[in-house]
């Protein structure tokens, strides 16, 4: 069974994330949607918010299973056997700092990771976009599916 996990702090999901794991999908037999837990993070979206966020926005997908998890995400695959990574890459920086995490999640595993680029029309956006334009009050739902709703 190909078994990957989609780590991230979803805070919150984003349109370029929703792009990744529905692409992501056909790749797998399932795939870990895995919020991973820093207590040293500030949020702007609690653990339950960014939980509801994922789960509605993929309830009709059996193959997707949203998870958390703390500590290191190559422990937390072995746990749930998990034999890939999936990442989402935006652009060349994305790609700097995700080859350095895969080349050392190789060393310390026999996890792969698997890359996939999100779609021109959302390489943009990410989190920390979307919480300064919610932040500041300005038009997030185009950023976002529409399971994310700012209270």
């Amino acid at each position: 069974m190909r078994r990957a996990i989609f780590p991230g702090s979803f805070d919150p999901l984003t349109l370029g994330h929703f792009d990744v794991i529905k692409r992501g999908i056909s790749l797998f037999d399932e795939l870990f949607i895995a919020i991973g837990i820093n207590a040293e993070k500030k949020y702007m979206f609690s653990l339950e918010e960014r939980t509801k966020f994922i789960e509605d926005a993929f309830e009709d997908e059996p193959k997707i299973k949203v998870v958390t998890y703390e500590g290191m995400t190559v422990d937390f695959c072995k746990k749930i056997d998990a034999n890939f990574i999936l990442r989402g890459l935006r652009n060349p920086a994305d790609f700097e700092f995700e080859k350095a995490i895969a080349h050392t999640n190789r060393k310390l595993s026999e996890i792969e990771t698997v890359f996939l680029l999100t779609s021109s029309g959302k390489s943009y956006i990410s989190s920390s976009i979307v919480r300064d334009v919610i932040r500041n009050g300005g038009d997030y739902t185009g950023l976002v599916p529409d399971t994310v709703v700012v209270k």
